[in-house]
């Protein structure tokens, strides 16, 4: 294992060394990490399912494999734009001069990701990083060490010791990691975590982006076609198994349809999954710790009255939990009040569209909200009515993969975005630069301030006021 704060100081000191690289520098760096994935495909795709001990190979590959080359794709096009520096306004007082932003490299990314999707939500961030100019320290999760293992050894053959640098360990490793002082720090996880890395990180005072989770809704409005629905809902719930953060946490839907849209979707599953315990392209969930948790809350809803409609026997056999769909479940219950990030979908019935939006209000804000409208008064009301951090509209999951959007949460599911020009403006940093023209007349007025100072000052004090009536 690469010992942290070597690993650390050498990725400091070139930060510290070098001037910032060149486009053609950053070109070649986000080439090799495209070739890293690309020429080791097949490793990297069995390494994962041998973590999870069954992972579908297309998920991997449409999931993780897909968007990362896009992102990478997209940063490469779209970098001697970004780094192009910015010119802004220069008020009347202060003329003749200039004023623009360059964007700098911080320096030193940490990035801990975690392991529901460890290939994406590892080296997203770190394209983005190596776009903007940095080098970057990768701390991946412990629940896959496979994964972990080879993202190490890749990393190490395609990159110096002085660009990007990976460690592996448990949670002593990840709280040391998280106390380094990095000039930006990433994490993707759950919340309680995220409490943990943002604490170790204010000693140093280093910023962070925090990518958590929470309870994502969907909300399908009146009118919307049940079927279609349920099925956008059903792909975004049960594809990895549900162990998502950005997959729909619970659905609400009008309370005339609710048990309509719970039978959709499960029959959705059982045309898109025939069969469960034997399908290779039906996800294990990662641990018997996690199914032991799902499979307790599934048992404490039925114990309060709720309703469970199962694509299959849903005993975890094999590692896989089938899908299942929970209508009543108790409020105060485990389904209800924490992140599911398992393939089980409650479902709520509403009166009227404002009372859904105020059960999503009632909850902390979410990381992604799904809206199903054919309305477009309808699509408006829960838009402006909500807080998310990102939308998918008539669909589920897919704002993730767009590169021109920001990626990134809000209240208890994160702070800051990242993906595509936001992530080489989240890890980079915004340079003010003022350039004084042949004459400097606040240099002329004083001090000592006298009457030609008095005079300038009531003549830009009147301009003022004139324009604020």
């Amino acid at each position: 294992m690469v010992d942290l704060k070597q690993a650390f100081n050498q990725l400091r000191k070139a930060s510290r060394a070098k001037s910032a690289p060149s486009a053609d520098q950053r070109r070649a760096r986000l080439d090799a990490l495209r070739a890293m994935v690309l020429d080791n495909q097949e490793e990297i795709i069995a390494t994962i399912s041998s973590d999870f001990g069954g992972r579908s190979r297309a998920e991997t590959e449409l999931l993780e494999m897909v968007p990362l080359i896009n992102a990478i794709e997209h940063a490469r096009k779209s970098l001697r734009r970004w780094m192009r520096d910015e010119s802004r306004h220069v008020a009347i007082a202060f003329q003749p001069a200039k004023s623009w932003v360059r964007y700098e490299p911080l320096g030193v990314i940490g990035i801990i990701s975690p392991w529901n999707y460890p290939l994406f939500l590892s080296l997203a961030p770190l394209s983005d990083a190596l776009a903007a100019g940095n080098c970057a320290m990768l701390k991946p999760s412990e629940l896959t060490p496979a994964f972990s293992n080879l993202l190490s050894r890749l990393v190490a053959q395609a990159f110096t010791p002085d660009e990007v640098s990976v460690v592996t360990g448990g949670v002593e490793v990840a709280q040391a990691f998280s106390a380094l002082p990095f000039d930006h720090l990433v994490f993707t996880g759950s919340t309680s975590v995220g409490r943990q890395v943002m604490r170790a990180a204010a000693e140093n005072l280093t910023p962070v982006t925090l990518e958590l989770g929470g309870k994502s809704p969907a909300i399908i409005c009146p009118g919307y076609d049940i079927e279609k629905a349920a099925n956008s809902v059903a792909f975004g719930k049960f594809v990895n198994a549900g162990q998502t953060c950005i997959a729909p946490d619970y659905a609400l839907v009008p309370a005339d349809q609710v048990e309509a849209f719970a039978q959709a979707v499960i029959d959705v599953t059982r045309r898109s999954y025939p069969t469960i315990q034997e399908n290779e392209d039906y996800s294990n969930v990662i641990s018997n710790r996690h199914r032991h948790r799902l499979l307790t809350a599934i048992e404490e809803a039925r114990a309060g009255g709720a309703t469970i409609l199962a694509h299959s026997d849903p005993s975890g056999t094999n590692g896989k939990i089938a899908p299942m769909v929970v209508l009543n479940a108790p409020a105060d219950g485990v389904l209800m009040t924490e992140e599911i990030f398992g393939p089980v979908l409650p479902v709520i019935g509403y009166e009227s569209l404002d009372q859904a939006v105020a059960f999503v209000n009632e909850r902390e804000r979410p990381l992604a909200l799904y809206c199903f409208a054919s309305d477009h008064r309808d699509r408006d009301r829960v838009l402006a009515g909500t807080s998310s951090g990102g939308v998918t509209l008539n669909g589920t999951l897919l704002h993730i993969a767009q590169d021109g959007l920001p990626f990134g949460g809000i209240g208890q599911s994160g702070t800051g975005a990242y993906h595509g020009q936001d992530g080489f403006r989240r890890f980079s940093h915004a340079r003010a630069v003022h350039q004084i023209g042949f004459v400097n007349i606040f240099q002329h007025l004083g001090p000592p301030w006298g009457k030609l100072a008095r005079g300038v000052a009531q003549v830009l004090m009147r301009g003022l006021r004139r324009r604020n009536r």
